[in-house]
């Protein structure tokens, strides 16, 4: 029998061509992410280079700066009844969805144990997505920008640090978001240093 005959074979239609030459596009497009690493058990600094590490070894995902740390008191708890945070922030390249480096940033706290068990409880590692592109959505799953990374100087600092002429998505200029938050209780550890990945 020959295909020509065959009716299980059909045409590919054109809008899974064209789905399949959109991803393409991206493939050779990758896109500017931002995300922030905070940990405040165990080892912290090591937990923040194995979360660093372990974005880089991401097929289609390219760390391309990492910031200064910065120690920060928990946020919504007893003031001394958790160690403080240390926290950075990665800007990447990545060919991946925001669903896809989602997926990703939750199998890297889960690698290393992360338990979510209390609303602001301790964690060895939280991995967040704080702004991809200029993509702004209200899925529930994944809000974007990061819903209250524009007031949250753990965040918006180290940014800084790293792009200072960056632009939080439907915020406007990191720079001034820092103005109008306290950086009380966050302070650059000049003596701590995450390595950018060879």
């Amino acid at each position: 029998m020959t295909a020509h005959s065959d009716p299980t074979v059909q045409p590919v239609p054109t809008s899974v061509v064209e789905q399949v030459d959109a991803a393409d596009t991206t493939l050779s497009n990758p896109q500017r992410a931002v995300i922030s690493l905070g940990s405040n058990l165990g080892n912290r600094l090591e937990t923040l280079q194995g979360a660093v590490d372990a974005l880089e070894d991401t097929p289609g995902l390219r760390v391309k700066a990492v910031s200064p740390v910065y120690e920060t008191e928990p946020w919504g708890v007893e003031p001394g009844s958790q160690p403080a945070y240390f926290n950075a922030v990665v800007v990447v390249r990545t060919t991946l969805p925001p669903a896809s480096l989602l997926e990703r940033a939750q199998a890297v706290e889960e690698a290393f144990h992360r338990v979510r068990d209390e609303r602001w409880g301790p964690r060895t590692i939280d991995v967040d997505i704080v702004a991809y592109a200029d993509v702004l959505s209200d899925d529930p799953v994944l809000t974007l920008p990061h819903p209250r990374a524009h007031e949250r100087a753990f965040v918006l600092a180290p940014w800084h640090d790293v792009e200072p002429q960056a632009q939080l998505p439907g915020h406007g200029p990191v720079v001034r978001l820092l103005d109008d938050v306290t950086r009380e209780g966050v302070a650059p550890r000049a003596d701590l240093e995450l390595r950018l990945p060879e």
